[in-house]
């Protein structure tokens, strides 16, 4: 009866096991199913995430922050977190390859999130790709309105036409960086003339600037120069995107001066550097030293050309409009010398600099967990290398010892320790063969005992 009991427990408990097992697998298949289908129909804004990823977990509170407001302020974007590592099935379909990863799901397309991880940044990123990807502006009121709020605005003028099927196309691409619009001939403001309709504007710097398909080429290119201001505070995420319009960078860091001559450079001489440079300024020089592997004064000018990483520092001080311009004109007819790149020795010089870097960054910042963190590994490689030393030159002396020692004995002494040397490898001593009626050694010596007494 035991042992029946015990049959019926232990098939009990294997059958429990096994259906809690199914209806988690059921319930995992069902939740993403459920994700899969009603994405389709919803906007959704997801975090794809790692447990053991640091950025991830500075990002959580945050990501917290953005669902509630959404959620008071009515807006119809959905927001979520997947474990990337528990969903590898889902985080595979949508191409995540690193963490923390943001997307925003519209019907069937994605769209990625590069921009700074703020409350404000990704919010503002949610509501313009989850609304129309061309927003009409329908009066004056409207438009005016929009241009407070944005510091560059494209719009669309016009009726249907070529130009307005490749400007929603751009704007499909685009919606990810900036805003688009549209809007009749009669909205614009009364300085704006326009020599023809239809026409693609953007507003920006105080100023409108009109898309020339002969001498700008593709709008999908003219849009990707033309949503920066032209004179603007770069940062890591700005540079990742200036990087993409394929223009030279112009940095410069402040002081007021230098600042005042930059932008007399971008409205007077706007249409004879505008293709190529991109103007701004950064507030520190961290990324800069890492580029050029060294300390760069400030203030400095400097252009780079992100596309292969080379840079361009002037021969001499830049105080006059003058000079900016001869620097810059140097650099686009090449008299000027190009620094840096990114060959195979400037990447290892890089990773030489950015490793000392980052030593001497800790080490300032916590002395005693730089040493910790460099100095045990050190003494352990050290220990092993003193002990390998010592262990070869023990071996060595061992070994000039030993002639040492046979030099103070006698030809007998030497044939025994060799003897003996035979016997401890575990080889016989020879035997000695004698005769039947042979004398040995013992009676040879008594019988010469004997003679020596006789005489």
């Amino acid at each position: 009866s035991s042992s029946l009991s015990c049959y019926i427990m232990n098939h009990c408990f294997g059958s429990c096991f096994t259906m809690m097992i199914v209806f988690f697998l059921f319930f995992y298949f069902l939740l993403i199913h459920r994700f899969k289908e009603t994405r389709k129909d919803d906007v959704w804004l997801v975090d794809f995430y790692a447990p053991w990823c640091g950025y991830c977990k500075k990002l959580e509170p945050v990501w917290r922050e953005v669902g509630a407001e959404l959620r008071s302020s009515g807006s119809p974007v959905r927001v979520g977190m997947i474990d990337a590592t528990a969903h590898t099935g889902v985080a595979a379909e949508f191409a995540v390859r690193g963490y923390p990863t943001i997307k925003l799901f519209k019907g069937d397309l994605s769209y990625n999130y590069k921009g700074p991880r703020t409350k404000d940044a990704i919010i503002e990123f949610a509501n313009r790709v989850a609304g129309p990807v061309v927003r009409p502006l329908p009066s004056k009121q409207m438009f005016e309105h929009i241009m407070k709020r944005h510091d560059v605005l494209f719009v669309y003028v016009g009726g249907d036409s070529t130009l307005k099927d490749k400007y929603i196309e751009v704007a499909s691409e685009q919606i990810i960086n900036t805003y688009f619009f549209s809007a009749s001939e009669e909205v614009l403001p009364e300085v704006v003339t326009l020599n023809e309709v239809p026409a693609v504007v953007v507003f920006k710097d105080g100023a409108y600037f009109v898309y020339d398909e002969y001498a700008d080429g593709s709008l999908s290119s003219w849009v990707t120069k033309e949503r920066f201001q032209s004179y603007l505070l770069i940062d890591g995420f700005t540079l990742y995107d200036l990087a993409e319009s394929g223009a030279l960078f112009f940095f410069f860091f402040l002081p007021p001066r230098l600042k005042n001559l930059i932008q007399r450079v971008t409205t007077e001489y706007r249409d004879h550097y505008n293709r190529d440079f991109q103007f701004g300024y950064m507030d520190g020089n961290d990324y800069i030293n890492s580029l050029i592997m060294g300390e760069v004064t400030v203030p400095s000018i400097i252009i780079l050309n992100a596309s292969n990483e080379q840079y361009f520092l002037p021969s001499e001080p830049v105080e006059t409009m003058e000079q900016l311009i001869h620097f810059m004109n140097s650099v686009l007819d090449g008299t000027s010398q190009a620094q840096g790149g990114d060959n195979f020795f400037q990447r290892l010089k890089r990773l030489a600099y950015d490793g000392k870097s980052t030593v001497m960054s800790v080490f300032r910042s916590s002395p005693i967990l730089g040493c910790f963190l460099f100095g045990l590994p050190i003494a352990v490689i050290s220990l092993m290398c003193y002990g390998i030393c010592t262990a070869s030159v023990s071996d060595d002396a061992s070994e000039d010892l030993e002639p040492l020692q046979r030099e103070g004995l006698t030809e007998d002494e030497e044939e025994e320790e060799e003897e003996e040397e035979d016997v401890g490898q575990g080889q016989k001593a020879p035997m000695e063969l004698k005769g039947p009626n042979e004398p040995g050694k013992e009676e040879l010596g008594k019988k010469n005992m004997k003679s020596k007494k006789v005489d």
